[in-house]
């Protein structure tokens, strides 16, 4: 449902000034490129072939680490998130090397573990779109 409503909010079209001012702009447009490659990585295409689209989406995910730490943002559900992403891909890389030494480019556990990663991606998108929106801690949240 999270992701959803997150695909919901790219797809209008929230404009910079509906943005609270600790919306971390750097993190929003390294989000903004992580939905559009999750949605459109792998599309229509065989397991196999995904590698390249599935390598660049762990590349931008570690993009928004990196800003997630720089902005001290981690919570629990965030490090969950990541942490099913790491073992998803781990899990596609070994069903890649099972495939190829199978031979077979339909690969069902490959197959399953495409779909299980680009799961995985889309709860942490959601996830890092809930802690770039929140509150920081105090800010905004003080009573008039």
């Amino acid at each position: 449902m999270a992701c959803v409503a997150v695909l919901v909010a790219l797809a209008t079209g929230c404009r910079n000034d509906a943005v609270p001012s600790w919306g971390y702009p750097e993190l929003g447009a390294t989000l903004a490129s992580l939905s559009r490659a999750v949605e459109d990585g792998c599309a229509g295409t065989a397991p196999e072939s995904c590698a390249e689209e599935l390598d660049r989406i762990h590349a931008l995910a570690e993009r928004a680490f990196a800003e997630v730490l720089d902005h001290r943002l981690l919570d629990d559900a965030y490090v969950g998130a990541r942490h099913e992403a790491d073992r998803a891909r781990l899990l596609r890389l070994a069903a890649a090397a099972q495939a190829r030494s199978h031979g077979d480019p339909h690969y069902l556990p490959l197959r399953r573990a495409v779909a299980a990663e680009r799961l995985a991606y889309r709860h942490l998108l959601a996830s890092l779109e809930r802690i770039r929106t929140a509150p920081p801690p105090g800010e905004g949240t003080e009573p008039l």
